[in-house]
């Protein structure tokens, strides 16, 4: 497990942006990726290592929150694995005894403070800690938020016949709507000038990223759009887990082309540290910067 600091921060204009860390996983590609193998990477190891590829050529999976302070208002995107999960489909993250909520308190941030929750999709690592276990029942964490629920994205899971997905939805999704605190949004949605999603469907059917603004700057929350900087440079490499990978191809092919060669920060949902990147050109070639 990597030493790196569980708490990170960025700046967009007047928008503070907090990166929690929950999990730092080195991953095998074959996992992630369609028909990928460790030497897959090698043409891109010169700016793949250290950071996004470790020297084993395992993908150094990072699954983060980022809590948004505004102007007006405390948003925290996407909420990670969480604690005490069962049935979940990947037993390292079962019975998980996690200092998350204490490193979001470093971070200036108790449970309380949130005003809104957003999940760019309704995956296991993107929902986990929407709930806590309180008295063996599954609670909402951030007790004063509104959950911001994709209805694409809940009429996609809700049904799910797999075990492990409706385990997701019955643990952390569920207990929120049983709370009372769910708005539910579609794509064109947006909290203010500030802070709005960008559609980026094909990894789920209501996938969506996050556009922040301020002061002239800009930055984009990717989702599992993307998952390795390595697809800036092969958008084509498809991800085992998009239900359309068809469609997730040509958003990423869109999304990159969109916002090479800008001053728009890339903060990649699972990039490791430094997870804030710039895409830019090489020749006909895509890299990233940090």
């Amino acid at each position: 497990m990597s030493t790196t600091h569980p708490v990170q921060g960025f700046s967009v204009g007047a928008i503070q942006i907090a990166k929690v860390l929950d999990s730092l996983e080195p991953t095998s590609p074959r996992f992630m990726y369609v028909d990928k193998r460790k030497d897959d990477f090698d043409p891109y190891l010169d700016w793949l290592q250290p950071h996004f590829v470790s020297d084993k050529k395992l993908m150094l999976l990072s699954i983060h929150a980022f809590i948004i302070k505004t102007r007006h208002h405390t948003i925290m995107v996407d909420t990670c694995i969480g604690n005490d999960k069962r049935g979940l489909a990947f037993e390292q993250w079962n019975g998980r005894r996690a200092a998350f909520l204490q490193d979001c308190a470093v971070a200036g941030c108790g449970p309380e403070a949130i005003d809104y929750v957003f999940c760019t999709h309704m995956h296991l690592d993107h929902t986990g800690w929407n709930t806590r276990l309180e008295d063996g029942r599954w609670v909402p964490t951030f007790p004063n938020a509104t959950y911001l629920f994709s209805t694409a994205e809940w009429e996609h899971w809700k049904d799910a016949p797999a075990p492990e997905d409706q385990a997701v939805v019955e643990q952390n999704i569920l207990p929120i709507l049983e709370a009372g605190q769910v708005a539910w949004v579609d794509e064109a949605w947006s909290l203010d000038d500030e802070v709005s999603l960008l559609p980026t469907p094909g990894h789920t059917p209501g996938h969506c990223s996050v556009r922040l603004r301020s002061n002239g700057h800009q930055a984009i929350i990717t989702g599992d759009m993307m998952v390795n900087p390595v697809q800036v440079a092969e958008p084509g490499w498809s991800q085992q887990a998009d239900t359309d990978k068809a469609l997730a191809i040509a958003t990423r092919t869109r999304f990159i082309d969109t916002y090479c060669d800008t001053d728009t920060l890339i903060l990649g949902t699972h990039f490791n540290t430094p997870t804030g990147v710039h895409i830019v050109s090489r020749g006909q070639d895509r890299r990233i910067r940090y």
